[in-house]
């Protein structure tokens, strides 16, 4: 791909991944007239539904097969969706062979692969987050509980799908939670476990696209990570979201920008680190001021969700200028200014052994403010729709308010139906009337 490309040649777009964050994707991408395909890898049983998208599934998930493909179908832009591949250094060997992606390399990575990696360029870089400590062994965790002798937040240090946290109340509930992730639940990300102090306050998340020097900064959203209703039982990959956040206002999202998003870009710049690809702080807000409780090195799921219907029809020639280290070329970046909900439908058991192979009726209306976007379901031979994993899709909808907005998706949801349905009723609480 030739370094002054136009973005008006932007064709062919792969998007990897299978979730409800990359059908969102794939969905805003196809807004774009001058796109003529999308393929989603692996993508999943709800892909095909969207204009111009359509799944590819190659035999093996082998690097090398994934960008023999990419060659072979000229794709112009790969957008890595999940951290998994992204830690594994699948955008280097893309960009080894050639392709233009967006997405961080497996250096850049580590701001979401390890905690220990991340809490250190905070610190490096003066960006506020909670006092922490690690440990390399149960015994030498153990021996900082015991000397802070209070209950912390204890954090597997590597990649474990949003299920490695756990905000203990009590010492002996940290006790638990750190002879859990050295117990191998979590395999090699649990090799090393990162301590916390626990700080209190609303959280909040924020998101920029970068290009290496300059980023573009999204509008805030908020996630809901707990499994039940007024934020109780285990975290969860997220089953609900809504954006704009009306935590903070533009002001605030300026100031944010000063204090985290830019100190990051510059310290992973002083790493030697070209960042392309989405810096995604979550922040909690304290009596002190905000904090960063973790970086992500892409779209969070499912806050994507809820942005992506937010996005103006330039989106796709934004992140194709980005993956080129040209954000100064970019289209400028326009935003809905709808409110936008997501609640996400997720199967029986998750997170820990969700149910599959369960048929899934949707008959939802026909409304251009409301989006279904598959993550866990596949077709069966007989062209059903059946559930694949924990979280099976996520409802989104826009409305002038975000009571409008909620209850549109709200009453959409109940009209979808599959064995061992689970979904919060109070995704958004902070910003509906209930």
């Amino acid at each position: 791909m030739k370094k002054n490309q136009k973005a008006e040649e932007l064709k062919r777009v792969l998007i990897v991944g299978s979730g409800g964050r990359e059908n969102s994707i794939a969905w805003a991408l196809s807004k774009n007239q001058s796109i003529e395909q999308i393929y989603v890898c692996p993508g999943n049983g709800g892909t095909a539904k969207f204009e111009k998208c359509i799944c590819l599934k190659p035999n093996s998930e082998d690097k090398k097969i994934i960008i023999n493909e990419c060659q072979r179908l000229a794709i112009d832009l790969v957008i890595i969706g999940p951290e998994d591949p992204l830690a594994e250094g699948l955008a280097n060997k893309m960009r080894e062979a050639g392709l233009t992606v967006f997405g961080p390399g497996k250096d850049g990575a580590q701001l979401e692969a390890s905690k220990d990696w991340s809490k250190a360029l905070m610190i490096e870089n003066n960006i506020p987050t909670a006092k922490y400590w690690s440990a390399k062994s149960k015994e030498e965790a153990l021996e900082i509980l015991r000397r802070f002798n209070q209950p912390l937040v204890i954090k597997a240090d590597g990649l474990a799908a949003g299920k490695g946290v756990t905000v203990c109340e009590t010492i002996e509930e940290s006790k638990e939670a750190i002879k859990d992730i050295f117990s191998g639940k979590f395999g090699s990300a649990g090799n090393k476990v990162i301590l916390e102090e626990k700080i209190e306050g609303p959280e909040v998340s924020i998101f920029a696209l970068c290009d290496g020097e300059k980023l573009i900064v999204l509008p805030p959203a908020q996630d809901h990570k707990r499994l039940l209703d007024g934020d109780n039982g285990p975290n969860t990959g997220g089953m609900g979201a809504y954006a704009p956040a009306l935590l903070i206002n533009e002001q605030d999202l300026k100031d944010l920008t000063e204090l985290v998003l830019i100190p990051t870009l510059k310290g992973l710049k002083k790493k030697n680190i070209n960042y392309i690809g989405v810096i995604y702080a979550g922040l909690m807000l304290t009596s002190s001021g905000p904090k960063v409780i973790e970086f992500n090195c892409r779209f969070g799921d499912p806050e994507c969700q809820a942005l992506m219907p937010l996005m103006g029809e330039e989106f796709a020639s934004v992140l194709f200028a980005c993956a080129r280290g040209e954000i100064e070329n970019a289209p400028k970046l326009t935003f809905n200014s709808e409110c936008s909900a997501c609640i996400v439908a997720a199967s029986k058991g998750y997170p820990e052994s969700p149910q599959k192979g369960e048929k899934i009726v949707i008959n939802v209306e026909s409304n251009s403010s409301l989006q279904i976007f598959h993550a866990g379901t596949t077709i069966d031979k007989f062209d059903n729709t059946i559930t694949s994993g924990g979280r099976v899709l996520s409802v989104v909808a826009q409305g002038e308010s975000f009571d409008k907005a909620f209850d549109l998706a709200y009453s959409n949801l109940k009209k979808i139906k599959f064995n061992g349905m689970h979904f919060r009723e109070d995704i958004g609480y902070q910003v509906r009337n209930i």
